[in-house]
């Protein structure tokens, strides 16, 4: 194998913004610099036009009205907006959240703290592809269940939760039910409507966006669903989530999500060709490795893999021309294994011995015929340091 660029292979972690969303947020850092909240003359006005029609944008790509589309400063904040504000817009209704143990961290973490304010927090377990079993949530719901939340998409592992389910004995209970869409929206289709959610949440970095900008779908219902503003001075979006608006940010959100609109009938498609094809290319030459995930419901862009007798940050250690991670960028400072991968029955060392390949709109066919012998590559020369007993 002969020199060759660094290839970006972790596209669950981020992606680059397109060159035509920063050609569509350009200007609105210099000659169209208005205050969105500036109702007085024609900057402020030219500034609530571009946030507006980045909303109806974003709606769009999932098939909402624009008055559902909330603005925050990324899905972490959507997740806490939505779990936080329903708790505590509740009135003193159900104090019961049920969720998931392969949730990202921000759901997680989210439900902790609701926990430590005297929430009670159930975490369902999931099969050894990541799924939730649809019995399992329907017996842990009771009277006191007031939202659940389930990903669409899993971060790490790809796997598809079967949502639709999932909302209609939601539906069926009389409880609300939010989704961390973040890896979902933008890659494959996504509509609220037949997914029934009534909250989801996602980022405009994960779909070739700019970072620091995200969004929180509400549904209209009557009533109304009661989310209490998490930040407070102004009352902008509606009431939910003061501060001026980030009008470049929201306009390269809007220009992902028209762009991500129209590629969606042929990237996914493109994406799991060349995803199938580089794990092929793997297993061929390495054969015992371990395929995460669901095998069916799975993100087309997402390899999850377990080498056994390999170590992943040695792995990644020597192949610095690979950029690929072990887990969550989110958690990737953590020392103890992926909690996805344990939710999934894996063992600590072969929890240890995983890789996370993202795919994205940038990757080729050479790029991952490439990547594809180095991992081998790699992989092989660490199982033989091992052997001959020389450290990883």
């Amino acid at each position: 194998m002969g020199p060759h660029r660094t290839i970006y292979l972790d596209a669950h972690a981020t992606t680059p913004v397109d060159e035509r969303v920063l050609a569509a947020m350009l200007p609105y850092f210099t000659e169209r610099f208005g205050n969105a909240a500036s109702k007085q003359h024609v900057y402020g006005w030219e500034a609530e036009a571009a946030v507006e029609g980045a909303r109806t944008e974003i709606a769009s790509l999932i098939g909402a009205p624009p008055r559902e589309i909330t603005f925050t400063s990324g899905a972490t904040e959507s997740i806490n907006l939505a779990l936080k504000g329903v708790a505590e817009g509740s009135n003193g209704g159900g104090r019961e959240i049920v969720t998931v143990a392969t949730e990202h961290r921000a759901v997680l973490d989210t439900c902790r703290t609701l926990e430590r304010r005297g929430w009670t927090v159930r975490i369902l377990p999931v099969d050894r592809h990541g799924r939730l079993s649809i019995e399992e949530l329907a017996a842990a719901l009771s009277e006191r269940t007031l939202l659940v939340s389930v990903m669409l998409a899993n971060n790490e592992i790809g796997t598809i939760q079967g949502l639709q389910a999932i909302s209609s004995i939601c539906s069926a209970r009389g409880v609300l039910l939010h989704s961390d869409a973040t890896q979902a929206v933008g890659n494959v289709p996504v509509d609220v409507n037949a997914l029934g959610v009534d909250l989801m949440s996602f980022s405009a970095h994960k779909m070739y966006g700019p970072k620091g900008i995200g969004a929180l779908y509400i549904r209209e219902t009557t009533p109304r669903i009661r989310v209490q503003a998490q930040v407070d001075g102004g009352g902008h979006e509606r009431g939910l989530r003061s501060g001026t608006a980030n009008v470049p940010a929201a306009v390269g959100f809007g220009a992902a999500a028209r762009i991500a609109r129209s590629a969606l009938p042929q990237e996914p498609a493109r994406v799991r060709d060349l995803r199938d094809r580089f794990v092929r290319l793997v297993e061929s030459t390495l054969g015992d490795v371990v395929i995460n995930g669901h095998p069916d419901f799975r993100l087309p862009n997402n390899a999850n893999i377990t080498f056994p007798g390999a170590q992943a940050d040695g792995l990644m250690m020597d192949m610095k021309d690979i950029a690929v991670s072990a887990g969550s960028a989110c958690s990737s400072g953590a020392p103890e294994p992926s909690h996805v991968l344990r939710a999934l029955g894996l063992a600590p060392e072969l929890a240890r011995a995983t890789l996370r390949f993202g795919l994205g709109r940038l990757t080729t066919e050479a790029d991952i015929v490439y990547a594809a012998e180095r991992v081998a590559d790699v992989v092989m020369k660490q199982r033989e340091r091992r052997i001959a007993g020389v450290p990883a």
